[in-house]
């Protein structure tokens, strides 16, 4: 994870103390996905073809099986602490949360976050989000592999930590009936 100065114009060198949200939001919008984790800057490019289809699939299966109390709302952005703050793909949100700014969510307001892997991204979303998800206190956190078939990796909050996921791999039709109710093929994602 590289972090770099936010005043200045020479990108890699070290800031010397870990970023804030004040800093993150000086950055200038270049197309990066910009996050951060105890105060270090995590860097990723804009989703492929691919990545975008695996959301839009997704998002429209968990708008049918949702509640009508519930909706899957894309890349919010998710602010844990001064230090902490992250993107999910997807989450589930209560409809009738107040909108206040329309800038940051609590993650205490999640039901799921959802995270689609890539090669750029792929450690840190089996890795650093699990436990930071976690910490946050978000009850659901699934991630999908679009290069294993793709495969539904599913997480659920146990106490602070996230039991071992359950894997659903493409070609079998997966019944969940948490949080809610929603049959799917891992497949259909990227049909």
């Amino acid at each position: 994870m590289a972090t770099i100065e936010p005043h200045r114009t020479d990108p890699f060198l070290p800031s010397g103390r870990p970023f804030t949200i004040d800093d993150l939001l000086e950055l200038p919008d270049d197309g990066n996905r910009y996050e951060l984790f105890n105060g270090s800057l995590l860097v990723g490019p804009a989703p492929t073809r691919v990545h975008q289809r695996v959301i839009y699939r997704l998002q429209r299966l968990l708008d049918d099986a949702l509640p009508p109390e519930m909706e899957p709302v894309q890349t919010v952005n998710m602010l844990v602490s001064k230090k902490d703050y992250y993107i999910p793909d997807l989450v589930i949100l209560p409809k009738d949360l107040p909108d206040s700014d329309g800038l940051m969510f609590s993650p205490k307001d999640m039901l799921l976050a959802v995270e689609v892997g890539s090669p750029s991204t792929k450690l840190r979303d089996e890795d650093v989000k699990v436990k930071a998800y976690a910490k946050a206190g978000i009850p659901f956190y699934w991630r999908v592999e679009p290069d294993e078939g793709p495969t539904l990796y599913v997480y659920e909050l146990n106490g602070d930590t996230y039991g071992p996921p359950t894997a659903y791999k493409a070609g079998t039709q997966t019944t969940l009936s948490k949080p809610f109710p929603l049959a799917l093929d891992p497949a259909q994602l990227l049909e």
